[in-house]
């Protein structure tokens, strides 16, 4: 992921980012799905879907802390 596409969901709001997450939570899946009946093209495309679940999640978190520290 890109420095300037992580700096755009750092711009998003908390229900913009949950869709998010559900959307990209439902292309790993459809991915993986591929990845059984041996239909995907890109096995790399597993990789990146699980990196950008995993910012999406760390940004939830930290805003969530930070609102819990005030």
């Amino acid at each position: 992921m890109k420095k300037n596409e992580k700096k755009e969901l750092l711009d998003k709001n908390d229900d913009t980012l949950k869709q998010e997450l559900a959307d990209k939570q439902k292309h790993l899946f459809d991915l993986r799905s591929q990845a059984v009946t041996e239909k995907l093209e890109n096995p790399t495309l597993l990789g990146k879907a699980k990196r950008e679940i995993a910012l999406i999640k760390t940004i939830q978190r930290q805003r969530s802390a930070k609102a819990a520290s005030k």
